[in-house]
């Protein structure tokens, strides 16, 4: 790789390893799984790199290869992975209350099917369009329309559980306006 594209795919990975992680920790629901999910990503990127450079679908590409190395991770053997814990670290409110809220909504979301919990991110989280979404999954329009309504259904019946004792302060999953 020449020196720019090495300045270039250090750019890109200083701008949206953040993010890149908070998308791979909602599919996972493991801060460490996470890690691992987008240094394998990054990687594969960064093979790939002069490539995917020339197109303007760096993104896209970044997290279809993030659902990919999830799902790689979830069809791994029993014994090679570890296993999630119900305690989810700490993280800085925005308002008081809200981490509260966002950790009880992060619980109900890891408790969702997966390939709902895929759809719920990518839609909502990365505020994908429906065919966008089908294009990462490799799945038609209509699949991703139906585990969207079944993915709300389930993240909407796990939190309304008396024993969560939420009472969201807003939708639970809020579709942000582009801008």
């Amino acid at each position: 790789m020449r020196a720019h594209e090495e300045a270039d795919f250090r750019e890109f990975v200083l701008a949206r390893s953040h993010a890149l992680r908070r998308t791979a920790y909602l599919l996972c629901g493991d801060w460490h799984q996470a890690e691992d999910i987008v240094q394998t990503a990054l990687t594969r990127l960064y093979m790939a790199w002069r490539r995917v450079s020339r197109r303007d679908s760096i993104e896209g590409y970044v997290r279809q290869i993030i659902f990919r190395a999830y799902v790689d991770e979830r069809r791994r053997g029993w014994s090679r992975r570890e296993s999630p814990s119900d305690d989810l670290p700490d993280l800085p409110a925005d308002e008081p209350g809200m981490a509260e809220e966002r950790m009880v909504i992060f619980r109900a979301l890891a408790k969702v099917p997966r390939r709902q919990r895929a759809v719920l991110v990518l839609r909502f989280w990365e505020d994908l369009r429906v065919e966008e979404t089908a294009a990462v999954l490799g799945c038609s329009e209509g699949t991703v329309k139906s585990q969207t309504s079944r993915g709300l259904a389930t993240l909407r019946a796990l939190l309304g559980t008396p024993e969560n004792g939420f009472e969201p302060t807003v939708h639970p999953v809020v579709h942000r306006e582009r801008s």
